[in-house]
């Protein structure tokens, strides 16, 4: 099945070092791809709810983020649809939504993307800092390379 919309969302605080890794890898793939005008690109930071209508006005989404896996090695983890884990809370305060709560949102309003990845690697650098660490820079390109590899077959189904 081909996708008509995909949003690419990049989520996390630039100003916390490896958190920022989610933005940095969206900024990375719309840098270094050509996809057509049916693929945008979301800095998303940390706006929580307000992200809601790029996961509900999209037929399939991809998040990057810095993400910590219960059991991890420092990697990058791909999530699709059912496998995407409970540990996704992201909240930077008690008064932001979390990310699987817009999902729980879109899916009660009836308007989950047909496919959604979430792709993530865990941080080593969470001060106060701009840019990622060394271990987690070594990862971006296997992190961009996974999401153009996805959207790719979804562009081409």
């Amino acid at each position: 099945m081909k996708y008509n919309r995909i949003n690419i969302l990049g989520l996390g605080n630039v100003l916390f070092g490896d958190e920022g890794f989610g933005v940095s890898a969206l900024n990375s793939l719309e840098e270094t791809s050509t996809f057509p005008d049916t693929v945008h690109f979301i800095d998303g930071g940390t706006q929580g709810i307000y992200l809601l209508d790029f996961i509900e006005s999209a037929d399939a989404v991809i998040v990057f983020d810095a993400l910590i896996p219960l059991d991890y090695d420092r990697r990058v983890y791909v999530y699709r649809n059912d496998e995407l884990p409970d540990f996704i809370h992201r909240k930077m305060s008690s008064h932001q939504m979390g990310f699987s709560e817009m999902l729980g949102i879109a899916k009660l309003h009836g308007k989950m993307p047909k496919q959604i990845v979430m792709i993530g690697a865990p941080p080593k650098d969470l001060e106060l800092n701009i840019g990622l660490s060394p271990e987690l820079s070594l990862l971006l390109p296997e992190a961009l390379e996974q999401a153009k590899a996805i959207i790719e077959g979804w562009l081409t189904d």
